[in-house]
């Protein structure tokens, strides 16, 4: 086990379920096919995408990010403090929970951003390309040797200004009791770089329950089995919270900025005003 890869306790079994109401086959199917879809038309815009500013960039990737969640049938929620439109100039380390592969849309839908991944992705037909083509971080999450390496890159491109989101829980959880702790080397990228770090909590929930386990992704869960969970199961929101972004000053150590950062994502927030709500 590296510092990149934790185990999470949560199983498909125990903690990837629907309790609720259910989409019949038919509409759950004509989301599956429009969230597929609007995913490789999104792939296959990458090219061109990169060619434009900054600004149209990153508004185009956020209706993008919005479009597929909402295509698999998913609402969006999001509370907290509102966001900028505009990137900080210094680079910001966007750290959130990992309860499902919804997240990482979920994120791009709010703050566009380079994902950090584990390298294998690269390697994955034409989802590999694309996440390379969009300016992904890859990390060997199975060797601690090459740890330094991926905190070096990872500083280097906040401090080139860049807009880099990461689930330091290093796994992904299912939202039940709790969840992992937060690692420290992406902390440490953000000291490096002078860059702040601003805390994302990420929450799935239909109606009448606080979690959703049709949106987690946990374990050997197939890829596949995820996809149809989400579709049907009716009423799924996502929220994402929106918190106030922590400073990482030189004098700042990463263990306390990963527990600090941590604190903000785990802190209730039943009393944030939403900044928007899309239906």
């Amino acid at each position: 086990m590296s510092a990149w890869l934790p185990v999470a306790p949560c199983t498909p079994r125990d903690c990837a379920h629907h309790e609720g109401a259910r989409r019949a086959p038919l509409p759950a199917t004509a989301l599956l096919l429009a969230g597929c879809a609007l995913t490789f038309l999104g792939v296959l815009s990458v090219p061109g995408v990169l060619l434009l500013a900054p600004a149209r960039r990153d508004r185009l990737t956020r209706r993008w990010a919005y479009a597929v969640v909402r295509a698999f049938g998913v609402r969006i929620r999001v509370t907290g403090v509102p966001v900028e439109p505009t990137r900080p100039r210094t680079g910001e380390l966007v750290v959130a929970n990992h309860v499902s592969w919804l997240d990482i849309p979920l994120v791009a839908a709010v703050l566009p951003a380079r994902m950090v991944a584990k390298s294998e992705i690269r390697t994955w037909p034409l989802l590999g390309p694309f996440a390379a083509l969009g300016g992904t971080l890859f990390i060997e999450r199975d060797r601690l040797r090459a740890l330094p390496d991926a905190v070096r890159a990872l500083a280097g491109a906040l401090a080139s200004g860049s807009r880099v989101a990461v689930f330091p829980q290093g796994s992904t959880w299912c939202g039940r009791g709790g969840g992992g702790r937060f690692r420290p080397a992406a902390f440490q990228a953000a000291i490096d770089a002078g860059a702040a770090v601003r805390p994302v909590r990420i929450s799935y929930r239909t109606a009448g329950t606080d979690t959703a386990g049709a949106a987690a992704f946990v374990g050997d869960d197939p890829l596949a089995v995820s996809l149809w969970r989400v579709v049907t199961a009716a009423g799924l929101t996502a929220e994402i919270r929106i918190r106030p972004p922590v400073p990482a000053g030189r004098g700042t150590g990463r263990r306390a900025l990963a527990r600090a950062a941590q604190s903000a994502v785990a802190r209730d927030s039943a009393n944030l005003p939403a900044s928007s709500v899309h239906h």
